[in-house]
């Protein structure tokens, strides 16, 4: 048996010792069907040359190009069929281990944990003050500042193993970092559990395998590359499955209706500067407003100037990622069950409670999921099923994270616009000052005009703002109506959850 060459991906070689023979262009891995090649074929040290366009697997044109070949070139017609059916042989081979070798390569990558990085990650998470922890270790793996969403966020990544992930939108002002938080936390997720996408056509997600995005964590970078998408992505979160009916063509050419159906669930992450566009979406999500003080400023830009000059311990960086990530490896699926769950009531101002109630208490398995290796691991009587159950502490901790969520969700404008009105406040406190006109705001607070247009008409609709006139001949003066609304509004929320909490104790020691 003479060996087929491949060295040359463009133009494979089998030499006999009659024959030499050339395959030019390599042959196609996607219809086995068929094996069309282009085949360049003389006789050994010969310079008389015969091509031809085949299908191998197509006898009457083999029988033709026997023919052909044997006339042309002068030799017998036994010898050249069995030469072309022992190329036949080695193609098929050889298209059989590149098929092999894709699949291979396309292949998700898993990491096999070794038993000793198995045991810390696992040491980790035994150990007291997980959430302190998690969160120092966020933060020296590069994440700068932050410190409320950053661990909120790495949470609602962690759910995407439960069975009711939660889904964040990161929300800000052009050029704040929200792209930058995601991927941070991103990178502490394994390359094995996540999707990352910057641009998706309309039907991109019903052509996933039927499994493929199952407790996966979907990144997009801005959801303006999704605006095809935003339905089924909905639709992914709520149902946890997608399905689109198409017709297909069969090999008889016959019609018929397929359904393409991707079932979830997932986790979805994504990032945008326009709240208000995306407000079907939002409310799936927990909205996480990304720090735009100018503490935050500078914090942010301290860390580029120490990564430039070369002072970041980059080694330190790298092994808490690697630890964070082994953690995520570790966690296996069980059932949470949350024995206070009929005590824990929103706050009456919370808008759209039924589904953020759902997130609240969603969020609370997540915490107890992830204090999975603290907790004592439970049997149901009746089906045998293995459950974990949350504590007061997970209860505690979780309000503690969840308050600026709840209070952002029970405001009345967008976060942008109370991201202004909160430093207007202090503005006017720092100055001495009741009323403003909008060319001073402009000028000391550096905002442009149409953006204050904007945030003034949207203040001037819900009544935080009102308009006094000035004096004669000077511009309209504005003043704040309630200068202590959202100090008052978050302690209504606080006092909620802290009832919670007391009705929670008052419960268990009866």
């Amino acid at each position: 048996m003479y060996m087929l060459d491949t060295t040359n991906t463009n133009n494979y070689s089998y030499t006999t010792k009659h024959l030499e023979i050339h395959i030019l262009g390599g042959i196609r891995t996607n219809k086995l069907e068929s094996l069309r090649v282009t085949l360049s074929i003389q006789k050994v040290k010969q310079h008389q040359i015969l091509r031809q366009s085949i299908d191998l697997y197509n006898d009457n044109q083999v029988e033709k190009f026997i023919r052909k070949v044997a006339e042309r070139l002068e030799i017998g017609t036994s010898v050249i069929r069995k030469t072309l059916q022992e190329l036949t042989h080695e193609l098929e081979n050889y298209r059989f281990l590149l098929i092999s070798n894709e699949e291979q390569a396309n292949k998700p990558f898993v990491k096999q944990l070794s038993a000793s990085e198995e045991k810390e990650a696992i040491s980790f998470l035994k150990k007291g003050k997980l959430l302190e922890r998690t969160n120092e270790y966020i933060n020296k793996s590069g994440v700068i500042g932050e410190v409320n969403n950053r661990l909120l966020m790495y949470l609602i990544f962690t759910s995407r193993k439960t069975n009711n992930p939660l889904h964040c939108i990161s929300l800000g002002s052009s050029g704040t970092g929200k792209t930058h938080l995601q991927s941070k936390i991103a990178e502490l997720i394994p390359e094995e559990d996540k999707v990352e996408i910057t641009v998706l056509s309309a039907n991109a997600f019903y052509y996933f395998n039927r499994t493929e995005l199952q407790h996966k964590l979907i990144l997009i970078e801005d959801l303006d590359g999704a605006l095809s998408v935003l339905y089924p992505l909905r639709e992914l979160q709520s149902k946890k499955r997608i399905t689109k009916t198409v017709v297909h063509k069969d090999a008889q050419g016959n019609t018929k209706t397929i359904h393409l159906t991707v079932e979830g669930p997932v986790s979805v992450a994504g990032c945008t500067t326009q709240e208000s566009i995306y407000e079907d979406n939002s409310n799936r999500s927990f909205l996480l407003y990304i720090d735009e003080s100018q503490e935050q400023d500078n914090r942010i830009m301290n860390y580029q100037r120490l990564a430039t000059s070369g002072k970041l311990d980059e080694q330190s960086e790298y092994k808490s990622k690697e630890i964070l990530k082994n953690v995520q490896r570790v966690l296996k699926p069980i059932k949470v069950i949350n024995p206070f769950a009929e005590y824990l009531e929103l706050p009456q101002l919370v808008f759209k409670p039924r589904r953020t109630n759902s997130h609240y208490l969603q969020f609370i398995n997540a915490i107890t999921f992830y204090k999975q290796y603290q907790r004592e691991k439970k049997y149901n009587k009746d089906t045998g099923e293995e459950y974990i159950e949350t504590t007061i502490e997970d209860i505690e901790e979780a309000n503690e994270l969840i308050t600026e969520v709840l209070l952002r969700k029970s405001d009345t404008i967008t976060g942008a616009t109370r991201n202004h009105l909160e430093n207007l406040k202090k503005y006017l406190q720092e100055n001495k000052q009741t009323t403003f006109t909008s060319s001073e705001i402009r000028r000391n607070l550096r905002v442009k005009e149409t953006t204050l247009r904007r945030y003034n008409k949207q203040l001037l609709a819900e009544s935080y703002i009102k308009k006094v006139k000035g004096k004669k001949g000077q511009l309209y003066h504005y003043e704040i109506i309630d200068i202590n609304e959202y100090k008052e509004l978050k302690n209504q929320i606080d006092k909620a959850l802290h009832d919670c909490i007391a009705n929670i104790n008052l419960a268990t020691s009866s």
